[in-house]
């Protein structure tokens, strides 16, 4: 997943982005920004939780927190993607009030299929 992530993000979009840790340890982290292009618009690009920290509550928190600084910033609206195979991803998603898409053919090129998950805040 290294790949996802390059140094870019958290360049660029250090003050949008989120990183727990839990004794020293990186517990989970989730990276997003506020669309340029649409002003009502924030996304989350990537987020993570340890295996350890599953159904702690810390991704739902991550998330809050990035809704929080969304709507200081005047956003009404958060978007993701997804596999559609990720099935775990949906469902969490759906829990912290999410409405997932059908998925969208070839959304990130060829073979490539997302679920394109949105939410009003």
């Amino acid at each position: 997943m290294v790949d996802m992530l390059p140094r870019l993000f958290f360049v660029h979009f250090r003050d949008t982005s989120f990183v727990a840790e839990r004794d020293g340890a990186l517990a989970g982290f989730l990276v997003g920004f506020l669309s340029p292009a649409e002003p009502a618009e924030a996304y989350v690009h990537f987020v993570g939780v340890s295996p350890d920290e599953r159904r702690s509550g810390l991704g739902r928190e991550l998330y809050e927190r990035f809704f929080e600084l969304a709507r200081e910033n005047g956003r009404t609206r958060v978007s993701c993607v997804t596999s559609p195979r990720n099935s775990g991803s949906i469902a969490f998603h759906t829990a912290i009030g999410f409405e997932p898409s059908p998925p969208k053919a070839g959304y990130d090129g060829p073979g490539e299929d997302r679920v394109v998950l949105t939410r009003s805040i």
